[in-house]
């Protein structure tokens, strides 16, 4: 049974990240293609006036809680949830398809970014079977998924960036088969050590935003006003929908 809430009317699971894990070795063991979303206050955001991505948001298999927002926003619901920060998820899975011998594909990022993530996943993970390797750089997306197909990996890292990475996973759900695909964000960044991870104290206070502001203050302009509008828009909604927090999906 899976546990759901809705945020702005766009789903988030509520879970704990091996319950996750557990949901991620179920649709692996049943052949399933299944999305992840690692989803947060932008995404949510952009949901509202993008009826495609709200669709993609809504038919995705597992949408985990990364980013403060988004837990204030079920918090102001009376919905507990921990963060799942989409860096150590990602890691999870490589780790799971290590121990597992799973086939596994890495696509975003720039070319050097790809390649030091390669070198450090295999010196953590030497026997790491990597299916599929590529930069995020391309013209030509029916050759990517074309690409794909032949390489049938059955866990997909891609960090394209959101909406671009959601809507591309969205694609692959219909023509790959039985693979856990997983939209990362700026992750491959941080595991290949191109960029610096926030510090502990940060991440434990679900404050990696403010750090990742002040080490790239170019980020500013997305998230204000964005993170306030969508706070008022929370506060609004939890008093509008009280009782309606929660639903189980068997």
């Amino acid at each position: 049974m899976n546990v759901k809430s809705h945020v702005l009317n766009c789903p988030i699971d509520i879970c704990s990240s091996s319950e996750a894990l557990e949901l991620v070795r179920e649709a692996l063991n049943n052949n399933k293609n299944f999305q992840i979303v690692t989803i947060n206050p932008e995404m949510i955001m952009n949901a509202q006036k993008n009826p495609d991505f709200f669709k993609v948001l809504n038919n995705s298999e597992l949408n985990i809680a990364d980013g403060v927002g988004v837990r204030i926003a079920l918090k102001l619901k009376g919905v507990k949830q921990a963060q799942i920060r989409g860096v150590d998820f990602a890691r999870e899975l490589i780790k799971l398809a290590s121990e597992n011998n799973l086939k596994i594909g890495f696509l975003g990022a720039k070319e050097d970014v790809i390649q030091k993530t390669k070198d450090k996943v295999l010196k953590d993970y030497p026997n790491l079977n990597i299916a599929y390797l590529r930069n995020g750089y391309f013209d030509d997306e029916e050759k990517i998924i074309e690409e794909l197909k032949l390489a049938s990996p059955q866990i997909l890292l891609v960090g394209l960036g959101s909406p671009f990475q959601e809507f591309l996973n969205s694609k692959l759900k219909n023509v790959l088969d039985g693979c856990i695909m997983i939209g990362v964000g700026g992750s491959f960044d941080v595991i290949s050590g191109s960029v610096q991870e926030s510090p502990l104290i940060y991440q434990k206070l679900g404050l990696e935003w403010l750090y990742r502001t002040i080490s790239q203050p170019e980020r500013i302009k997305r998230i204000i006003p964005a993170l306030p509008i969508f706070l008022i828009k929370c506060i609004i909604d939890s008093m509008n929908k009280k009782g309606q927090n929660i639903e189980n999906i068997h």
